[in-house]
């Protein structure tokens, strides 16, 4: 997906949350009456979910049923990965048909924090990392980044900036890590080679680049005096490489789909909250086009919306989470093959142009009731050889 550097930092420079997101309570019933406004028909919307399998997205999960009147069919792997193979039995299950995908990423109210998320149901109620999945996936880049930090020094060469680099960095050899991307850090020669100015028992001191010495202007360092590059050791300046299973949605698909992206998820900030927004801009990418060529969704109404669920972790007295929907992008499929894909802003404009109220929307606990109050059907047991005798409905 992702071809240089400038295109991922545009991207994720054009996902935009906090002037785009949208309470769940009215998310729904605002798709709900957008899909009524493409001609989707009342009775005859099926919704299909592509979440996490994390239990805060029950919540999500509750109100898409209550405002489409059926439980959404799972589309859905750990970590948001949408399953391409069930685009065709989803199909067969409606008539005007409704993916919603989004990565998710939990948010701490008490310390300001994504990607914590209070566990209720666990003992003390204590916090653990959300996504959790993702948090799997990036764990490895972490320390990888960490140890560059550390391994990339700076120190002063007879008056001059230099970077002295940790010798395991500098291994061309290797297949898999952290690569540096040396042009951004050190100064070619005469020759455009890069030659160290001092040379130690486990690493090299080369010549700072013009670049680097611009990022530091007010670092002064004596002679002999070290210091870890530590956070300026910027996106731009390395790179990973991993050997991954390719097999599309294989046991890879996740990684696959953040690892260019990779180095600006462990300097952001909030390295889970970039990494759910990347998740959900490759996933959009790869898995519309999957839906755009389905025979199984020829002929019929299909809105697929992406975006990024945020789950606030629940307080005291709290059943659920109170969690946020931050819309990135669409795609739009008529009847008659008519495509259209919508960017976030429109996205959101069409959403806010919708009635927060759905008159659709289903009684839950109405409709339990019913289901718990009918008159059970009763099956008898066929044993071999013998004729099966007739359902009895009791009176």
């Amino acid at each position: 997906m992702f071809t240089s550097s400038s295109n991922i930092e545009e991207l994720i420079r054009c996902f935009h949350l906090e002037d785009s997101m949208l309470r769940y309570s009215s998310f729904v019933p605002r798709l709900y009456n957008y899909c009524r406004s493409l001609g989707f028909e009342p009775g005859r919307i099926l919704p299909s979910r592509a979440f996490c399998s994390d239990e805060s997205q029950g919540y999500p999960t509750i109100l898409i049923a209550k405002h489409f009147g059926t439980f959404p069919f799972n589309h859905g792997r750990g970590g948001a990965i949408v399953a391409t193979q069930r685009h065709a039995p989803f199909a067969e299950h409606g008539q005007d048909l409704v993916i919603i995908q989004a990565s998710h990423v939990g948010y701490d109210p008490e310390t300001t924090e994504f990607g914590r998320y209070r566990r209720i149901h666990a003992e003390q109620a204590g916090h653990s990392t959300s996504c959790g999945k993702l948090a799997g996936v990036i764990a490895r880049y972490q320390r990888e980044y960490q140890f560059a930090q550390s391994g990339v020094l700076l120190e002063s060469c007879g008056g001059s900036l230099c970077v002295c680099i940790d010798n395991g960095l500098l291994r061309g050899n290797r297949t898999e890590g952290l690569f540096l991307n040396l042009s951004r850090l050190a100064e070619r020669d005469s020759e455009g080679e890069f030659t160290p100015v001092r040379t130690y028992s486990t690493a090299k001191s080369f010549v700072a680049s013009a670049a680097l010495q611009r990022q530091l202007p007010e670092l002064h360092l004596r002679e002999g005096e070290r210091l870890p590059i530590g956070a300026h050791l910027k996106p731009k300046m390395f790179f990973f490489r991993r050997d991954l299973d390719e097999t599309p949605e294989g046991r890879d698909q996740q990684e696959l789909g953040l690892i260019s992206a990779m180095p600006w998820i462990v300097t952001s900030p909030h390295p889970l909250l970039t990494a759910a927004q990347v998740n959900t801009q490759v996933e959009f990418d790869r898995a519309f086009r999957t839906a755009a060529q389905a025979p199984s969704f020829q002929g019929k109404r299909l809105l697929y919306v992406s975006g990024l669920n945020i789950d606030i972790s629940p307080q005291v007295g709290e059943t659920f989470p109170t969690t946020n929907f931050v819309p990135w992008a669409a795609y739009f499929q008529d009847r008659d093959g008519r495509q259209r894909i919508l960017e976030q802003p429109e996205l959101l404009m069409a959403l806010l142009a919708q009635s927060e109220e759905n008159p659709d929307a289903v009684d839950l606990e109405a409709a339990i009731s019913v289901m718990a109050e009918s008159d059970m059907v009763r099956f008898g047991v066929v044993a071999s050889g013998q004729e099966s005798p007739r359902p009895q409905t009791p009176a």
